[in-house]
């Protein structure tokens, strides 16, 4: 088992590089075009990639959940002891504002500055329920039954359909909520946006957990030949 501090450590520097391709995408895009559609074509498709390469990477050490979210479903699961879920939590909201400090600081803007961007209203808060519902619902299952090597493209795949099919552009992820409104540019939220999301996710992990319950099996292990 990995020692508690190096997976924390982990989960600090892969929600940062997430953040980072997710904000500095936004910005490059931003910078490249007026075109909203393409701007949030380029963002997801930078994103998706770089989490997809990020969970690869990161998933030995520390189950790379860069999520506080999939850490909350994955403790009720079981899979992740309850004592270490705050320092997950911590780890990934720090690891997340670090990240949007970097794609700012990249792009030579304040480190840290509070978004004007208004994410709001019913429509956004059933799509967060629905993209983190689907999150948790890919989480748990690849994190059963030797299925972990699907993880990196199942959920790079889910984020990337419900960057487009969800009305909230999917953030599906409190660390990622929380860093964002320290980002005044096509990736922010207002900070006083920010709690109805976190709300909305929260809600998504308990759906998602049902869906689970009903949907997903445990493979059967084949009986082995008596020789």
């Amino acid at each position: 088992m990995t020692p508690l501090p190096r997976a924390l450590a982990a989960e600090a520097v892969g929600t940062a590089g997430l953040l980072a391709a997710i904000v500095g995408s936004g910005i490059m895009a931003e910078r490249l075009t007026h075109d909203v559609g393409l701007q949030l074509l380029a963002n997801a498709v930078a994103t998706v990639a770089a989490l997809a390469v990020l969970i690869a990477v990161i998933a030995p050490v520390s189950g790379a959940h860069f999520n506080p979210a999939v850490s909350l479903a994955q403790a009720v699961r079981r899979d992740l002891p309850w004592s270490h879920f705050p320092g997950y939590a911590v780890a990934q909201v720090a690891g997340g504002v670090l990240g949007v400090a970097l794609a700012n600081l990249m792009y030579e803007l304040a480190p840290l500055h509070f978004s004007d961007k208004p994410r709001t209203g019913v429509g956004q808060w059933v799509g967060e329920i629905v993209a983190t519902a689907g999150l948790v619902l890919v989480v748990g299952h690849v994190s059963r039954g030797g299925r972990g090597d699907r993880a990196p493209w199942l959920v790079a795949a889910w984020i990337l359909a419900a960057y487009w099919f969800t009305s909230s552009t999917s953030f599906a992820n409190p660390a990622v909520t929380i860093a964002r409104m320290f980002s005044d540019t096509f990736a922010g939220i207002t900070p006083a946006h920010v709690l109805p999301f976190l709300a909305a996710q929260v809600t998504g992990v308990g759906f998602g957990l049902a869906g689970i319950h009903l949907f997903v099996l445990e493979p059967r292990l084949e009986p082995k030949e008596q020789s």
